[in-house]
C-alpha cells in the first residue's frame, strides 16, 4: 500500500516542504530510503527500523521503498525520522492514513521510539503555515518554538507510540497555542528590563560615544584604535543598547536563523533583543562568515539585525577578516556547494576594536617601544579594501583623573536611544519608496538624490578628496556619515558642520594608514 506524509528541509534561510511517500509491497525483504539524501537521512532507516521495533509495532517481512520528494532538492539532517516512520506504519494499515492528511511531521527518533528535539523547526512550520498545512506534531522539546506559527494547530508528542495513537483517535496530544501574529505584543513587547550595561558607566570618551551614536543612527561600521585601558570594549558592549527595539520582521529573521543554529533560549521561543556577538580571534573563516560540510550560518548571519564585536582586530587571521569584506558590502552571505547554493542575512553593525601596535601604546613614545617597521607590520594587517568599508575611524585616549570625576558631560543609553530612534525614524520615512532602510545602504546614485550639497558644501568636500586623497568609497562614506549626523540634528539639508565631523571620522584612519597607501 502506498501512503504519504508531509516534512520539511532546510537549505539555508529558505524551507522545501517534503511528501515522505512509503510503498509497502510484496517482494524481497528490503529497506529503501531514495530522494538525494544526505548521510544523516540515509541512517534514518536504521533509526526508523529499530525504533518501530521498540515502539512494539511487529512488521510482517515486506518491502518497504521510502521517497523523499522532489527529489532535486538535497535533503540534509534528522527531522524525517518521524515522518518516514508515520508513512511506514500507514502503509502496514497501523495508523489511519486519513488523518495523516494536512499535518507535518518533525522529530529525531531514537532506538527505543521516544522523539529528540531537531534544529530549524521555526522556519520549517512558518513555511508549512504559509502553505496551508494546519496540523503539526514535533518532538515536546520543540513545542514551544513551533507553538510561535499562527495559522497551525501544534502537537507536541514524547514518542513514537502517542503519535500513532494519536492519529488512530485513540488519545488526544494537548495542544501548544501562542500565535505569532496575534501574541507578537506579548513576544515583542514585554516589560523591559534595566539594562545593566549603560554609558553612564563610560567616563570620559565623548568623542567615541558620539560616534557610536552615529554608528547606530545610520547602521554605519566604526572602528575604534587606542591604548589599553580606554574603555574600547566597555563602549563596544553597550553599542546594542542604544539601538532601536526588534520590530516584528527582524524578530521574526534572527529567530530563524537562531532556529537553524540551534541556539534559541529554552525559556524563550522568540529572540527579542538585538544580537550582541563577541567572536574571539582564534575563530575559523567558517566559524565567522558560516558554511561547513553541512552549512549552517555563522557568527556574521548571527549577529544580523545587532551588533557583531570584532575585538583586537589584528589579531584576527588575515584571510578571516578579509572574509568580511562581501558580507559587509551586500549584507548576505552566499556559500555555494555542488548540492546547492546557501545565503544568510549578514545585515549587522560591525563595531571593530584594537591597539595601534602591539604594546598598545604608539605614538606615545615614553611608552612605546616598537620600532616603525614593528608598527607598520601591525597596523599592515588590517587590509586597505576592509578599511574603506568601515564608516567610522575613532581614537580612544586616556581619561584624566578629573574627567572620571566629571558627571555633568555623562549621557545615559536611553537618552542616546531615543535619539537614534528618531533619527532611524527619518530616515525610514525618507527611503520609504526605496528598497533600502539605512543612510549605510544609499548607493552612488542615491547619494546624488538625497545627499544634496550647495556652493561651500562642494568647495569643502573637494579641498578634502584632493588633501586626503581619497578614492571614492571613501568619498561617498563621508557623505553618507554627513546624512546621518544631519538627521541627528533634525536637519533636511546636510552642511559645512555635518561634512567637518563626518571628515573628522576619518581622520584615524589618515594618522595609522597612511594617505591611501598599503602598510
Amino acid at each position: 500500500m502506498f501512503y504519504q506524509s508531509i516534512c520539511g528541509t532546510i537549505q539555508g534561510m529558505d524551507v522545501s516542504i517534503v511528501s515522505v511517500e512509503a510503498d509497502i509491497s510484496d517482494g524481497l525483504p528490503n529497506f529503501q530510503l531514495v530522494g538525494y539524501l544526505g548521510s544523516q537521512v540515509k541512517e534514518a532507516k536504521e533509526r526508523v527500523r529499530i525504533g518501530l521495533k521498540n515502539s512494539g509495532y511487529s512488521l510482517p517481512p515486506k518491502k518497504i521503498t521510502v521517497n523523499l520528494a522532489p527529489a532535486d532538492v538535497h535533503k540534509e539532517g534528522t527531522g524525517f525520522d518521524l515522518a518516514i516512520a508515520v508513512a511506514v506504519l500507514a502503509g502496514y494499515g497501523i495508523v489511519a492514513g486519513s488523518r495523516m492528511n494536512s499535518c507535518l511531521f518533525l522529530g529525531e527518533l531514537s532506538l527505543d521510539g521516544r522523539l529528540r528535539p531537531i534544529k530549524g523547526v521555526l522556519p520549517i512550520v512558518y513555511e508549512a503555515a504559509k502553505q496551508k498545512i494546519n496540523r503539526c506534531i514535533v518532538p515536546l522539546e520543540n513545542v514551544k518554538e513551533a507553538s510561535v506559527v499562527e495559522g497551525i494547530h501544534v502537537y507536541g508528542a514524547e514518542n513514537l507510540a502517542e503519535v500513532a495513537d494519536f492519529l488512530n483517535g485513540k488519545i488526544s496530544l494537548v495542544e501548544e497555542k501562542c500565535g505569532l501574529q496575534s501574541g507578537r505584543d506579548k513576544l515583542l513587547f514585554v516589560p523591559e528590563e534595566k539594562d545593566e550595561e549603560d554609558f553612564l558607566d563610560v567616563a570620559g570618551q565623548e568623542l567615541c560615544k558620539r560616534a557610536l551614536e552615529i554608528a547606530a543612527a545610520g547602521q554605519h561600521n566604526i572602528l575604534m584604535i587606542g591604548p589599553p585601558g580606554t574603555g574600547k570594549t566597555m563602549l563596544a558592549r553597550r553599542l546594542a543598547g542604544i539601538l532601536p527595539p526588534l520590530t516584528f520582521p527582524e524578530a521574526l529573521e534572527i529567530s530563524k536563523i537562531y532556529s537553524i543554529c540551534g541556539k534559541l533560549p529554552e525559556q524563550s521561543p522568540f529572540i527579542t533583543k538585538r544580537p550582541f556577538r563577541s567572536p574571539h580571534h582564534s575563530v575559523t573563516a567558517t566559524a565567522l562568515t558560516g558554511g561547513g560540510r553541512y552549512p549552517r550560518p555563522g557568527e556574521i548571519s548571527l549577529a544580523n539585525g545587532g551588533v557583531l564585536f570584532l575585538d583586537e582586530l589584528p589579531e584576527f587571521r588575515s584571510d578571516v577578516l578579509e572574509n568580511l569584506r562581501q558580507p559587509l558590502e551586500e549584507g548576505v552571505v552566499s556559500i555555494n556547494r555542488m548540492e546547492g547554493s546557501y545565503v544568510y542575512p549578514s545585515r549587522m553593525l560591525l563595531c571593530a576594536a584594537m591597539n595601534p601596535c602591539r604594546c598598545g601604546y604608539y605614538p606615545d613614545r615614553t611608552k612605546c617601544h616598537c620600532s616603525e617597521h614593528q608598527v607598520k607590520k601591525y597596523l599592515g594587517k588590517i587590509s586597505r579594501p576592509l578599511l574603506d568599508r568601515i564608516d567610522l575611524c575613532v581614537e580612544t585616549t586616556p581619561v584624566s583623573y578629573a574627567a572620571m570625576q566629571d558627571k555633568s558631560t555623562m549621557v545615559s543609553s536611553d537618552q542616546l536611544r531615543a535619539r537614534v530612534k528618531k533619527a532611524r525614524q527619518i530616515q525610514l520615512e525618507r527611503y520609504e519608496k526605496e528598497e533600502i532602510t539605512f543612510n549605510s545602504q544609499l548607493t552612488p546614485g542615491m547619494i546624488q538624490k538625497y545627499c544634496i550639497l550647495g556652493r561651500e558644501e562642494k568647495k569643502l568636500l573637494e579641498e578634502v578628496f584632493q588633501k586626503m586623497e581619497l578614492n571614492l568609497r571613501s568619498y561617498h562614506r563621508i557623505l553618507k556619515v554627513a546624512r546621518t549626523i544631519s538627521d541627528l540634528d533634525g536637519e533636511d539639508r546636510i552642511n559645512t558642520s555635518h561634512i567637518m565631523e563626518a571628515v573628522g571620522y576619518r581622520c584615524g584612519d589618515d594618522k595609522y594608514w597612511g594617505n591611501g597607501e598599503e602598510l
